[in-house]
């Protein structure tokens, strides 16, 4: 119910532009956004790179509506390579489609993601494809495995609740195209996604067996200490080694097993996003955990 409601609230216009001008929650999600400005992500990268963390770097942002929007957000993601670059920082990129114009025609979206993706190989840095909603689940696949031709530096995300994952997964590993696992963060149609918590985490323990068995460097995005726990026990008992994969979480959320899986020797990745779009990254990021919520309205509360 709560999930459900959050999720209703993110594409919620009016309430939108009410919580990003209110001073407390603007505060709050600094704990889970690195600012609003490349700058203040940039800094928050250098900090992590020098703990001993990897990056992701995330200009949120997505659905525009026209090709001036989609030519602004292609260069935007140009200006964060460029930076990444000057500024020898460890760091990736993740896009994601509707930001570059998927919406407004698919020739568009294409010519835009391949000026990224074409910067990106000069500097030989890894970009990974978001997964956003299922209506671009299809879509979002063919481009990728379109784009592999020409480029071995791109990836995507795997939605563990939808019930298509397994057999995506199977492709890829066929690919060896990179992947991020993750649970998903979009309202679903029961007839397209799991309904519960525990068919979502049965799905997304058996596909991440697969990927750390058979997959090219997966990235298993969760911040479940049980399940990664269960992955723990996987690498252990197939003696995988710690270079074949990495863990990523999100910028903010469980400092204490980010820390504790440095301190293990385990490679991790932070994704850090910023922007002026951060109100409906932040409300995915409370459906998918009720404790952040908790976390966000003490702090507006003690404002």
């Amino acid at each position: 119910m709560l999930r459900g409601t959050l999720l209703y609230l993110a594409d919620r216009r009016s309430i939108r532009h009410f919580v990003t001008h209110n001073h407390f929650a603007r505060r709050s999600a600094r704990r889970f956004v690195a600012g609003e400005t490349l700058e203040e992500a940039l800094q928050a990268t250098r900090v992590l790179n020098q703990r001993g963390f990897t990056v992701s770097l995330d200009h949120l942002g997505e659905n525009v509506s026209d090709a001036a929007e989609a030519c602004n957000a292609t260069n935007d993601y140009i200006q964060i390579l460029d930076a990444i670059k000057q500024a020898s920082l460890d760091a990736t990129v993740s896009i994601k489609l509707t930001a570059l114009g998927l919406d407004v025609g698919a020739d568009l979206c294409e010519e835009n993601v391949r000026k990224v993706l074409d910067r990106a190989k000069n500097y030989h840095i890894f970009v990974r494809v978001d997964m956003e909603g299922s209506a671009y689940t299809e879509r979002t696949l063919d481009l990728v495995a379109k784009l592999r031709q020409d480029y071995a530096d791109v990836g995507t995300v795997i939605q563990s609740y939808l019930y298509r994952s397994a057999k995506d997964i199977d492709h890829l590993i066929a690919s060896q195209t990179r992947v991020r696992l993750v649970k998903g963060a979009y309202k679903e149609p029961p007839e397209l996604a799991y309904p519960s918590k525990a068919h979502v985490d049965r799905n997304y323990d058996q596909l991440m067996r697969q990927l750390l068995a058979h997959g090219n460097y997966p990235a298993i995005a969760t911040h479940d200490p049980q399940m990664i726990q269960e992955a723990k026990t996987f690498i252990s008992a197939n003696a995988i080694a710690k270079s074949r994969f990495e863990f990523q979480m999100l910028y903010g959320i469980r400092r204490d097993l980010q820390e504790q899986l440095i301190r293990e020797g385990y490679n991790l990745r932070i994704y850090v996003p910023y922007g002026t779009q951060w109100y409906p990254y932040l409300t995915r990021r409370m459906a998918e955990r009720p404790a952040n919520l908790i976390f966000v309205l003490s702090n507006a509360m003690r404002g």
